[in-house]
């Protein structure tokens, strides 16, 4: 008897549709998620926002904001169930192909400074560290810094 064949995730762009689903995800992987307003107000501005889909259900989204040349990824995130098969990793290349298919020179990124797994993914997709934003992030116990990162494209 062979096994099924394992359906491939799909990517397509976000819509508002979608936040319901997108905000379900947010505050299980996240101490300080976005709100529905957050997402909303990225696709009202003309944000670039994408979603993976497998068999009909939201497993990832990130959104990419645009200034001039330049790539800002503001949020990539993998549904806690689903982390660790290397969906993190086909989102941010998916995104990386929006940012080059919009003339990106750069991307660039901010990750907590706590968040290894993250910053090793990025590595290994070609990201350096540019430099340190102090007391960046919200935590319960005050603030943390982020690492900012950057790729050139």
């Amino acid at each position: 008897m062979s096994a099924l064949p394992q359906q491939q995730p799909q990517f397509r762009l976000m819509s508002y549709e979608d936040l319901i689903a997108v905000c379900r995800i947010e505050p299980t992987i996240y101490s300080h998620p976005w709100t529905y307003g957050n997402f909303k107000d990225s696709l009202d501005s003309g944000y670039h926002a994408w979603v993976m889909e497998m068999s009909g259900e939201i497993i990832a989204y990130a959104l990419l904001m645009m200034v001039l040349d330049e790539a800002h990824l503001l949020n990539i995130s993998v549904s806690q169930h689903y982390q660790g098969q290397g969906l993190g990793r086909a989102m941010l290349a998916q995104m990386i192909t929006v940012a080059r298919q919009r003339l990106a020179s750069n991307m660039f990124l901010e990750v907590r400074a706590s968040n290894h797994k993250a910053i090793s993914l990025y590595e290994a997709m070609g990201f350096c560290e540019m430099g340190i934003r102090r007391h960046y992030y919200p935590t319960s116990h005050g603030r943390e810094d982020a690492v900012l990162m950057g790729l050139a494209l």
